[in-house]
C-alpha cells in the first residue's frame, strides 16, 4: 500500500548526477516563494536535500532553522533554509532538457506538494497564492502528461490532480520508482476486490431468485398433488415435478441435465406447473390455450396468414 510520507522520503533521497539537473530541482524547491528567501517546509528530507543540492552548486546556505508557524499546532515547527534564489541563475522551462523538467517537476512535488491517500482514493494538490504561479504549474504538468485541474479555496490557488493514470504519471516523471509500484500494486488489488464484490453480489442475487423460483414450483407441485390433477398431467411435467422434488436446490442447468433437455425447455415446463397450480386455485380465469380460442366470427381452420392472404384477395378484386 502506498504511503504519502514515503512518496516524500523516496524523492528526497534522489540526488541528480547532473549539474543542470540539480540547478532545476532548486527552482523547484523555491517555486511557491512563500518565504521571502529560502524555504519553508515541514519535511526533514525535504530540507536536507535543499542544502544538499545548493551546496553541490556553489550557492551559500545555512542549516535548518526551526521556526513556528503563525496559526500552527503547538509543538509543530517550519524548517526554515536561508537560500537566495537569485543566487542560482535564470532557467526556463522551454528552453530545458526533459531530464531538467523531471526534475523540476519533482523539487515542486517536494517543496510545495501534497500527498493523500485517503479512502475516495489518492490525491495530489499543490498549494499558490498567485494564480499565475498555479496556471503556470498547471501549464507544464499538462505537457508532462499529468492532466490536472485549477480551483480557488480559501483565498488560495490550488492545482490538483485526482485520476489515477495521472498520480502514477506524475511519480514516473517525479522518479518515484517504489512509490509508483506501491500504487500499481493498490491500484490493482483494488480493481480484482471491486470486481469479486460485483461477481458475489451478481451470485448472491442469483441463488435468491432460484430459491424463490424453486419454492414457489414445489409449492405449486405440491397443490396439484393434493388436488389430484399432478397424475393427470403430460409425461414430461409430470418428469419435471418429479425432477424438482428430487433437487429441491438445483438451479436451471443442473434440472435439465437430469430431464435430457434444455435450459428453455426446463424452464417453460416449471413455469407451466406453476401456471397451473394457480389455475387450479382460481388465481387465473383461463388458462393460455382458452385465450387463444377461435372467435365466433372465425371460421375452422383460420389463421393469422390465411386472413391476411382473403383480405389482399378480396383488395385486389
Amino acid at each position: 500500500m502506498l504511503v504519502a510520507s514515503e512518496v516524500k522520503g523516496e524523492l528526497a533521497r534522489i540526488v541528480p548526477a547532473r549539474t543542470c539537473c540539480r540547478r532545476a530541482e532548486l527552482v523547484g524547491l523555491l517555486y511557491a516563494g512563500r518565504a521571502r528567501q529560502g524555504l519553508r517546509t515541514l519535511d526533514h528530507g525535504t530540507a536536507r536535500i535543499a542544502v544538499q543540492l545548493a551546496g553541490s552548486l556553489g550557492l551559500p546556505v545555512t542549516a535548518p532553522k526551526a521556526r513556528g508557524a503563525r496559526g500552527a499546532r503547538p509543538g509543530r515547527h517550519h524548517l526554515v533554509i536561508d537560500l537566495d534564489g537569485a543566487a542560482i541563475g535564470t532557467w526556463s522551462w522551454a528552453s530545458s532538457p526533459a531530464c531538467d523538467r523531471r526534475s523540476f517537476l519533482r523539487g515542486v512535488l517536494l517543496g510545495n506538494g501534497s500527498v493523500s491517500m485517503g479512502a475516495h482514493g489518492p490525491h495530489v494538490e499543490f498549494v499558490f497564492r498567485s494564480r499565475a504561479q498555479a496556471s503556470e504549474l498547471l501549464r507544464r504538468l499538462t505537457q508532462s502528461g499529468a492532466h490536472g485541474a485549477l480551483a480557488q479555496r480559501r483565498g488560495r490557488w490550488m492545482v490538483y490532480l485526482k485520476g489515477l493514470d495521472e498520480i502514477a504519471t506524475l511519480l514516473q516523471l517525479t522518479g518515484a520508482n517504489r512509490g509508483l509500484l506501491d500504487f500499481e500494486n493498490g491500484r490493482v488489488a483494488r480493481e480484482v476486490r471491486n470486481r469479486l464484490n460485483r461477481l458475489l453480489n451478481a451470485e448472491e442475487a442469483n441463488l435468491g431468485r432460484t430459491v424463490r423460483a424453486a419454492d414457489a414450483q414445489l409449492q405449486a407441485i405440491a397443490a396439484l398433488e393434493m388436488g389430484g390433477r399432478l397424475r393427470d398431467l403430460p409425461e414430461g411435467l409430470r418428469a419435471a415435478a418429479a425432477q424438482r422434488r428430487l433437487h429441491p436446490e438445483s438451479d436451471l442447468d443442473t434440472l435439465a441435465d437430469a430431464l435430457g433437455i434444455s435450459r428453455s425447455a426446463a424452464n417453460h415446463r416449471l413455469r407451466r406447473l406453476v401456471l397451473l397450480a394457480r389455475q387450479a386455485e382460481g388465481g387465473e380465469d383461463a388458462a393460455p390455450a382458452s385465450r387463444r380460442q377461435a372467435s365466433p366470427n372465425r371460421q375452422p381452420g383460420w389463421s393469422p396468414r390465411a386472413g391476411q392472404a382473403r383480405n389482399a384477395r378480396l383488395r385486389a378484386g
